[in-house]
């Protein structure tokens, strides 16, 4: 008889080290005390105690804040870390391999800061879709289709989760799930009715057809429509110049064991090419950009073309 065990959401939640404190709350209130005691040991004979305990009430405030504030799910000390790294870093940044020399003197008598070099864990994508990430090694993507686990009867949810967790326990290496959110743009769906209602057998389709174009545009125009995708990466460590063939491979073989696996719960693992992988980059790197179709996007060794 198998018993069901609830796991916590947050299954990786650092330790509590002292009451509900964990070490790195810890170490920040036990620095701000040792900051404060010593404090109070060099200043003790010359300043008095009220004055003292009015100078050092800030620094317990925010000693206290740093330990347990959190700001869009981030501990308060990291997001001023992750604050200050992005206001020292440069805001400029050109992909190149060289060094950027310094603007000519004559440009301009204050040239401002030099553009820094652009570095991307990514080195390319394959023409076989597969991310190279350098010495990272090679990552696959694919799509996953989703299922509906809510109205699924408790045995079926009961045997998706036996599955979810049988492919889980199978892995052999790095993997990422990933669940995003990107823009739907219906106007190629209105053209297609649009252009497909006349031709339809029956006037009674054709006035539906026109009905349902005219519902997606209204939709379209008063809505921010946005589709849930669901990708999975599978990254590949490549041991020297000759182990790019051999990762590659990995890689393919272990995605197509999580197709199978992934099968049995009614899910679809579609591999990217070359262009859905591009296009899905393009997307991670300005999610508030519009939408673009696989199609829309040149490779790197294409010749960009106009519309006809």
């Amino acid at each position: 008889m198998t018993e069901a065990v609830r796991i916590p959401a947050d299954v990786e939640a650092p330790d509590k080290i002292i009451a509900s404190f964990t070490a790195r709350q810890v170490l920040i209130l036990g620095g701000t005390g040792g900051l404060l005691y010593a404090a109070f040991i060099l200043a003790e004979e010359r300043l008095p105690l009220p004055v003292f305990g009015g100078l050092a009430l800030p620094v317990v405030v925010i000693g206290i804040l740093l330990a347990v504030g959190r700001h869009d799910g981030i501990s308060l000390d990291r997001y001023l870390l992750a604050a200050l790294r992005h206001q020292r870093s440069p805001k400029q940044l050109i992909s190149t391999t060289d060094g950027i020399p310094d603007s000519p003197a004559w440009i301009a008598a204050n040239a401002g800061p030099v553009p820094a070099p652009l570095k991307l864990p990514a080195k390319g994508v394959g023409s076989d879709g597969l991310i190279d990430l350098g010495p990272d090694g090679v990552a696959a993507v694919a799509e996953v289709s989703t299922v509906s686990f809510a109205l699924r009867t408790p045995d079926e949810q009961d045997s998706l989760v036996s599955v979810f967790g049988r492919w889980l326990n199978s892995l052999s290496g790095p993997v990422q799930i990933l669940v995003r959110a990107e823009r739907v743009n219906l106007a190629d769906t209105v053209a297609d009715l649009q252009r497909s209602a006349p031709q339809l057998p029956h006037p009674a389709l054709a006035h539906s057809a026109r009905e349902h174009a005219a519902f997606l545009s209204d939709l379209s125009a008063r809505h921010d429509l946005l589709r849930r995708q669901v990708v999975l990466v599978i990254r590949e460590p490549v041991v020297g110049s000759q182990g790019r063939a051999a990762g590659l491979s990995r890689a393919l073989r272990r995605l197509d064991e999580a197709a199978r696996v992934l099968g049995a719960c009614g899910l679809t693992v579609r591999l990217l090419d070359a262009r859905a992988v591009t296009t899905l980059l393009l997307g991670c790197f300005d999610p508030a950009a519009p939408g673009l179709a696989e199609g829309e996007i040149a490779l790197p060794d294409e010749t960009i073309g106009g519309r006809r």
